[in-house]
């Protein structure tokens, strides 16, 4: 992320609430993700980049040190939003698949046309290393505009050695000319690239190649595949899994998004660090996920777009103990939006989330999720002081008026950012 120059002090005074997701320094569980700490009456501090903490209004500037004020009056702060599943860098639209679907084309027939991933590599593959910056670019303060301060990236729009390189440099470069952190994540093994449409194991040999550069020239912190029937089997995940952790890369994985074909038992088989999507895990997935300690990365955002019924089981995983995240899987294709507080309507309205328990899956379960948990996702002493002011005066209304409401001001390290 782009170093900033913070303000010594800063005062937020004035908000109807603050919502400071304090807590036990892990991600929540069952009912502690009801447990969000919404405080009214009170100022938030900020000291060099760093949440100082909340104190009652009016306590926080009597020694005269404060520098900056910022007048929040009738408004509502959050933590920063963390996206945990993103695919930032591509390039091109998929514009032309909303009207296939809506005549009842399946995303399997879409990529049978010569649509779907696909379709999304030819266009990235011709792109410069400049346009995907620049693409990143982009895409990174729609992502801050929305209240977002951090997010995981996926590459996988390449599906070559070369693309696959570019896109993850594109990625590092956004992350130091933006004020958006980007934690990277390595997915040649997202589709099979028309080239290897015969020849699947040799493909899989050249993602296992790949690995060992990414991990030597430091570009991804994890290595994600998409088992799912016409994609990646549980075996192709075994071998990219082993090589993985051997080169020092933690794994994320897309299981269960259109049938139950065992993903989450082989997320937890192989230590993965989330399962993501979801959508057809069965009870006995859900108990395996939390006899590892996987965590389940929910898209709801994606069945929306998809135009499809079925919702991961969130009520479930929550009732299980699972700490539950939410997440955009922002993409050309299956979910082309930015927006968390999209996400957590859906969460709620689909997924039967409280809204408490969505804005935790949106915010402090992310972002341990992604090791981060120690620096950002809560407003608590020492942690950066990225938070966003929203045009209201109670933060439910930010659920409640689903794309309605964008915030006002977002700052990252005490920073205004938008």
């Amino acid at each position: 992320m782009q170093e900033l120059v913070s303000s010594p002090r800063l005062v937020v005074k004035g908000a109807s609430q603050i919502v400071s997701l304090a807590g036990p320094a892990r991600a929540r569980v069952g009912s502690e993700m009801g447990d969000i700490g919404v405080m009214t009456g009170v100022d938030l501090v900020c000291s060099n980049g760093l949440v100082e903490g909340v104190f009652p209004a009016g306590t926080s500037s009597s020694d005269g040190k404060c520098l900056e004020i910022v007048d929040a009056t009738g408004c509502v702060v959050l933590p920063g939003f963390v996206d945990a599943h993103t695919h930032l860098v591509f390039a091109g639209n998929r514009l032309d698949e909303m009207a296939m679907r809506s005549a009842g084309a399946t995303y399997a027939e879409i990529a049978a046309a010569g649509g779907g991933i696909r379709s999304t590599v030819a266009k990235t593959r011709a792109a410069s290393e400049e346009e995907l910056v620049e693409i990143a670019f982009r895409h990174a303060n729609r992502f801050l505009a929305n209240g977002t301060t951090t997010i995981e990236a996926k590459s996988g729009y390449g599906l070559d050695l070369e693309t696959e390189l570019r896109i993850l440099r594109a990625m590092r470069e956004a992350d130091s000319l933006t004020r958006l952190s980007i934690l990277p994540t390595y997915l040649g093994a997202h589709a099979f690239p028309a080239e290897f449409t015969s020849e699947t194991d040799a493909y899989v040999e050249s993602i296992l190649s790949t690995i060992d550069l990414v991990a030597e020239q430091s570009l991804a912190l994890w290595c994600d595949v998409f088992v799912e029937e016409g994609y990646f089997s549980a075996d192709h995940a075994r071998r990219i899994a082993v090589r993985a952790h051997q080169a020092g890369l933690r794994m994320r994985m897309h299981v269960d998004q259109f049938a139950d074909s065992g993903g989450a038992a082989l997320a937890a088989e192989l230590g993965a660090d989330s399962a993501d999507h979801l959508e057809y895990t069965s009870t006995a997935g859900i108990e395996e996920l939390a006899r590892a300690g996987v965590v389940p990365v929910l898209l709801p955002a994606s069945v929306y777009c998809l135009g499809l019924l079925r919702y991961p089981a969130a009520r479930e995983m929550i009732d299980r103990g699972l700490p539950v995240v939410v997440a955009t899987d922002f993409n050309p294709g299956s979910s082309p939006t930015f927006s968390m507080p999209f996400v957590t309507s859906l969460a709620c309205t689909q997924m039967r989330m409280t809204p408490e328990e969505a804005l935790t899956a949106a915010t402090i379960n992310p972002a341990y999720s992604l090791a981060v948990g120690d620096r950002v996702g809560s407003l608590e002493q020492g942690k950066q002081a990225n938070f966003t002011i929203w045009p209201c005066q109670d933060w439910r209304e930010i659920v409640y008026h689903p794309g309605s409401i964008w915030p006002s001001q977002v700052f990252v390290s005490g920073n205004c950012v938008v």
